[in-house]
């Protein structure tokens, strides 16, 4: 009797694996993910330009508000000097806060924008184009391997069977011969049954074993087609 059956059985694992069937479909998200993350950038610049911009308006203020305050007091001299060279030091410093205000603006905000725009192409009836591109090139790259697949599983379960109902077939004979009570002509059926069993794991096995080779032959072709795709 067969005793591979228990061994093979526990190959029988789901798997994370992007070359797994339907597995390339998180690749293919992640273009529509690329898009919502530009949005997403291009308004954190948007708040952060806005953040730098209100801090250079609010020295700008005041600075200017105490520059009046100062030159209409009665400090002079030194301290006069020193008070005004604070305002001096803010409407630079305010200067630096609005040059990085346009700079993320106009460079950085507009740089994800551009990009955005000449990778993403929106279709008629919905979605991007990149991504139905990759769907359908995923799926092309993948039917003649997951047919394959399908027939060496399906060869597989087949085998498991075979197996399972050898086994059975061998302990009803192995109790036929043990017990008096059952004839001859009884016995014959159960080794019949028996033997038909094996011929039947054998050429289930046989079977599996071509799949599995097929299917090994096709992979580094499929793998590399997936791989073009990506």
């Amino acid at each position: 009797m067969s005793g591979s059956y228990e061994d093979s059985a526990s190959l029988e694992e789901t798997t994370d694996s992007f070359w797994e069937v339907g597995n390339y479909k998180r690749a293919v998200k992640r273009i529509d993910d690329g898009h919502r993350l530009c949005n997403d950038l291009m308004n954190c610049i948007h708040e952060r330009a806005k953040i730098e911009k209100a801090y250079s308006q609010q020295l700008t203020d005041w600075s200017k508000r105490w520059r009046q305050l100062v030159e209409k007091g009665p400090q002079y001299g030194t301290l006069e000097r020193a008070w005004l060279g604070i305002m001096t030091e803010a409407d630079k410093i305010s200067e630096l806060h609005q040059d990085v205000r346009n700079s993320l603006v106009n460079e950085d905000f507009e740089k994800v924008k551009n990009w955005q725009k000449d990778a993403y192409h929106k279709q008629i009836m919905g979605g991007f184009k990149e991504t139905k591109e990759a769907e359908d090139g995923f799926r092309k790259a993948q039917k003649p391997w997951a047919k394959k697949l399908k027939e060496m599983e399906a060869a597989k379960k087949a085998y498991h069977m075979a197996c399972k109902e050898e086994k059975l077939a061998v302990t009803r004979e192995a109790n036929g011969k043990a017990d008096q009570s059952v004839t001859p002509d009884q016995l014959k059926k159960l080794s019949d049954k028996s033997e038909k069993c094996k011929q039947d794991v054998q050429k289930t096995k046989e079977k599996y074993d071509k799949g599995l080779e097929e299917l090994n032959k096709c992979t580094p072709q499929y793998m590399e087609n997936m791989e073009q795709v990506f």
